[in-house]
């Protein structure tokens, strides 16, 4: 690779853009290129890339398409299908009106390459120091809170959800990795009418009560196949799973188990407090999802979301 400075947009495709644009804002890609320039110089990813070999794409370039990428939530093949066909992207990266662009592969291996090379924070680096010599952005202040909340990539689960398919997950890891054991503790049949498709809202009951009952039912299987874990006869290694151990979390922070008269067992769904029950755990320890254990619900002032905050 050798390092070469980025094209001016090109005018056929400047001249469109503005055409296009005329008495609107521009597009994120266009205001980019003209508030910031060459944002990423090609000799700052120079050493992840050798310097001889076939030639490739500016791999500054591409930490800019990777942006714009993560900016609009595309699939590596959107992402290289915009390059091909936006104008706002083609301006943005000084390509000419015929450039066909690159395959979708190359933004995989380019992210490959940075990570090799521990060059993860390099783009990030780079747009603040930009940002800074901008005067968009002021050293030693704080920072509004609106904009920190961070939309996790997994699907949102009510608590009947989370519930069922926590037992799922827990049992899709078991037949991984102890297919015989499950065979032999659990009624294989009638586990798969209930876990063999994603827990979904839509195909359960209407009814409040049947909903309340299959909650209970959820929470029966749980701890009925955390105790087939947990027997002594079974390997000790099985109740290390991680899907098992999430298992076992989402049942306490969600249920109570107690034992009545006569020995019978009473599964209840936890209530708050203040509506006589026995309580939730605080929303920063309550697991939201079985496939990300760091993801929480939060609320700030009219805006609810599942994830994270910086």
């Amino acid at each position: 690779m050798e390092p070469r400075s980025w094209p001016e947009p090109d005018p056929v495709v400047a001249r469109a853009v503005r055409a296009k644009n005329y008495g609107r804002q521009v597009p994120l890609p266009v205001a980019v290129r003209d508030r910031l320039g060459e944002l990423f110089p090609d000799e700052e990813f120079a050493e992840a890339f050798g310097a001889t070999g076939p030639a490739g794409w500016s791999p500054g370039r591409l930490a800019l398409v990777t942006v714009f990428q993560m900016a609009e939530n595309l699939t590596y093949r959107q992402a290289a299908e915009a390059v091909r066909d936006r104008f706002s992207w083609a301006y943005a990266l000084g390509l000419e009106l015929t450039d066909t662009g690159f395959d979708f592969t190359v933004l995989s291996q380019f992210r490959t390459r940075v990570v090799e090379h521990h060059l993860e924070e390099k783009v990030l680096d780079l747009l603040l120091e930009r940002l800074t010599e901008q005067g968009l952005v002021g050293a030693g202040g704080k920072q509004r809170t609106d904009s920190t909340h961070i939309v996790s990539a997994v699907r949102d689960l009510n608590r009947l959800e989370l519930a069922g398919e926590s037992v799922r997950a827990a049992v899709e890891a078991l037949t991984v990795a102890a297919p015989h054991w499950v065979a032999g503790v659990l009624d294989v049949p009638g586990w798969s009418r209930r876990y063999d498709t994603r827990i979904d809202t839509w195909r359960m009951p209407s009814s409040a009560t049947k909903r309340d009952q299959l909650a209970l039912t959820y929470a029966r299987d749980g701890f009925a196949l955390l105790s087939a874990v947990h027997d002594p006869r079974s390997e000790p290694w099985l109740r290390e799973l991680p899907a098992v151990q999430t298992l076992r979390t989402v049942l306490l922070q969600n249920y109570t188990r107690t034992t009545a008269r006569g020995g019978r067992e009473v599964v209840a769904r936890r209530t708050r407090t203040e509506e006589g029950g026995d309580g939730l755990p605080p929303g920063h320890l309550r697991i939201a999802s079985p496939y990300d254990l760091d993801t929480r619900w939060s609320a700030k002032r009219d805006t609810f979301w599942n994830g994270f905050k910086l």
